[in-house]
């Protein structure tokens, strides 16, 4: 079943004729109706997003009339969209369709990133083993992130392009560690670890950043007496903020940055419309594994960089 879940995409979509006279909250207790008597029956719904463009593009490049009924029917149960399913497990749809729509967003990002990594490794044998090498490097990055986090909830935020398109990937997933166990991010750790696998295999270029669990303070670790500043921050003092840790993407290696780069890449997030963290302490980031074979790898600095990433 596909729902449009957010307004804009039910207004575009409501020029052809699928909603009949109904506005967007009436469609949605409606939907919500359905949905709970298919539930009371014991029948297991899959939902995805229905929406516009997509919609549209589908239509489009299948052939199908966008007004026809079964058009609809056929966007929400095509397996080359669909992915692993979304079953619906009875909820709301007030709490519902937030989480709905953060897997849609995952996905989108995620198809995105898959396409740019197919394009890096090719598709033959050889490029199925490359790839297969990267997604081991980028979960074992993403284990030692979240070992290096520690205790609470942090954010990880990672965005990179490769060195010829220049097409940027984002990605962003929140790492919970409790009592040392990792707990489960889903969707959106895939969506993590495919982007920075596209970035690995393209040698691409950006930026990795940890952000500390506020709750935490500057409990996430040990203190930093590095050299460019206190505790690590820029000059000038910690504040009484999270830290955040940084790594560059440079060449498709992962080195750990100054906590002067991490204050800047904090600075440039601003300037593309992100918040800066109040009383942030910016920090250095600490060594990640290397790529196997890589040789100096990703602690050793820029330097290690260079070339046509750990693939070439």
């Amino acid at each position: 079943m596909a729902l449009a879940a957010e307004a804009a995409d039910f207004a575009g979509l409501a020029k052809y004729g699928l909603f009949g006279a109904l506005g967007h909250q009436e469609y949605l207790l409606r939907a919500q109706q359905q949905l709970t008597g298919l539930y009371e029956q014991g029948l297991e719904v899959h939902l995805r997003v229905l929406e516009a463009g997509d919609f549209e593009d589908y239509c489009s490049a299948l052939g199908l009339d966008p007004r026809a009924p079964a058009a609809r029917v056929a966007y929400a149960g095509d397996p080359e969209l669909a992915g692993e399913p979304f079953v619906y497990a009875g909820e709301p749809l007030v709490d519902l369709l937030p989480v709905l729509l953060d897997d849609h967003r995952a996905r989108v990002r995620m198809s995105v990133a898959c396409a740019a990594l197919l394009g890096a490794v090719g598709d033959d044998p050889t490029g199925q083993r490359r790839m297969a090498a990267v997604m081991r490097y980028v979960t074992s990055v993403y284990l030692a992130l979240a070992e290096g986090a520690g205790e609470g909830c942090h954010l990880l935020t990672l965005r990179c392009h490769g060195p010829e398109d220049g097409e940027e990937l984002t990605s962003a997933v929140d790492v919970c560690v409790e009592r040392g166990h990792l707990h489960p991010a889903g969707r959106d750790a895939e969506a993590f670890c495919v982007t920075l696998a596209a970035g690995v295999a393209s040698g691409g270029e950006g930026a990795l950043l940890l952000h500390g669990d506020p709750s935490a303070g500057n409990g996430d670790g040990p203190p930093d007496r590095s050299p460019d500043g206190p505790l690590g921050g820029p000059p000038g003092g910690p504040g009484p903020g999270p830290r955040v840790r940084g790594w560059a993407l440079a060449g498709g290696r992962l080195r750990p940055m100054t906590a002067h780069e991490v204050f800047d890449e904090l600075a440039d997030d601003a300037a593309r419309g992100l918040p800066f963290p109040p009383g942030v302490v910016p920090q250095p980031g600490f060594r990640l594994p290397d790529f196997p074979g890589a040789g100096a790898g990703a602690g050793a600095g820029a330097e290690a960089g260079g070339g046509g990433g750990p693939l070439g």
